[in-house]
């Protein structure tokens, strides 16, 4: 039986553990909001983020294990709806801005750290929780993950260092996710290097017990290699990895190359002749998303791609803002969480409609480099 020992109330936004190993501790937070799919709200950042660096300075802390309660989802993204209330009320008047820094310190905080971080992408793991799953050492995906950047169908982009992991998914990939919303699996997710490891839901158990039967060491470098180690064994015994669509339609997608425009590559994707189920999904999004949203998108991966992860989310933090004046983010989260009529009334019906001056607008320096909200940011 592992020796579990709660930091703090179990009924906190965020329970943090820490359960004893052979030789070392295994810290444990979990995301506690089910009901809401462990949607990331304010309150959960404000403890992630002090306790991660807790942990990282703490030399008992031999690594950390990220996840979230119940069975659905590991988290479902941001809590939009809090930020549609600031877009709404102007109260508090600098939330927009105060929680994506935030976030996004986070975020880059998990992508920093030394210590493994073992992130169990179980259930649906979108936007925010994308964030969160991007950065760790060793993400593990299981049968019923089930990933996405829908920030299209909410006049949002893919923030949460989207600028940065985008580009490391296989050629015009990334901007084909960002553009349809399109839902990916585990399969998918190996492939397009968003997890390392893959594990049937049930043998979270089976991790629990190996990585606390373990001997830890004092060296980040050589518990990386345990860890990875050990989820090698239990991706041995879990069977085959549920048959994706991103590798199957990959030929379709790159062909997105071939177009000089953002509106040919839209036209390419409606105009696609197919009965392919995941295909046409996407084909839907796109039909029925933000128009300004795939703007933002194209010109985010167009400025991003020689950037520094440090820069990807100073860049992203002058967006996201931007976003919450400019009123498609609080139609779309409306239209989809707030009256849920589904029918989002875009001020920009189509590309033809968005001057190129509203696209400039949300990549123009918000800060210079000592006002910066993330100026503590290492460029790395």
């Amino acid at each position: 039986m592992t020796n579990v020992t709660l930091l703090n109330h179990q009924d906190a936004p965020v329970v943090f553990e820490t359960a004893e190993a052979e030789s070392g501790l295994i810290a444990i937070a979990t995301l506690n909001a089910p009901k809401s799919l462990n949607a990331l709200n304010y309150d959960m950042i404000q403890l992630l983020e002090p306790q991660l660096r807790k942990w990282a300075d703490d030399d008992a802390i031999a690594m950390v294990v990220l996840k979230g309660a119940g069975e659905k989802a590991f988290c479902a993204g941001g809590d939009v709806v809090s930020l549609h209330k600031a877009m709404s009320t102007a109260e508090p008047a600098n939330y927009i801005e105060d929680f994506f820094t935030l976030e996004y310190k986070l975020d880059y905080l998990i992508h920093c750290y030394e210590k493994p971080i073992l992130l169990w992408g179980n259930g649906i793991v979108m936007g925010g929780g994308l964030g969160l799953m991007a950065g760790a050492s060793h993400r593990v995906v299981t049968e019923t993950s089930r990933i996405a950047m829908p920030e299209l169908t909410i006049g949002l982009y893919p923030d949460v260092g989207g600028s940065y992991f985008l580009h490391k998914m296989p050629e015009q990939v990334g901007l084909f996710l960002g553009l349809t919303a399109a839902s990916i699996n585990a399969e998918d997710a190996l492939f397009v290097n968003l997890a390392d490891h893959y594990a049937t839901a049930d043998k979270y158990d089976a991790i629990l017990t190996a990585i606390t039967a373990e001997k830890w060491g004092k060296t980040a470098s050589l518990n990386h290699e345990k860890l990875t180690n050990i989820l090698i064994s239990i991706d041995n015994i879990s069977g085959r990895v549920p048959k994706g669509n991103v590798k199957d339609n990959l030929a379709v997608i790159q062909k997105l190359a071939e177009f000089d425009s953002l509106q040919g590559k839209i036209d390419y994707i409606q105009a696609l002749e197919t009965e392919d189920k995941w295909l046409t999904r996407a084909q839907k999004s796109l039909a029925h998303g933000c128009p300004l949203s795939c703007a933002l998108v194209e010109r985010q991966l167009a400025n991003s791609k020689e950037m520094t992860l440090a820069d990807c989310f100073k860049m992203e933090l002058g967006m996201s803002v931007r976003c919450g004046e400019v009123g498609e983010f609080q139609e779309g989260v409306r239209a989809l969480l707030i009256d849920k009529d589904g029918a989002p009334n875009w001020q920009f019906k189509s590309l033809s409609d968005i001057d190129e001056a509203v696209v400039d607008s949300f990549f123009t320096v918000r800060w210079d480099e000592k006002s910066h909200p993330l100026n503590s940011l290492t460029s790395s």
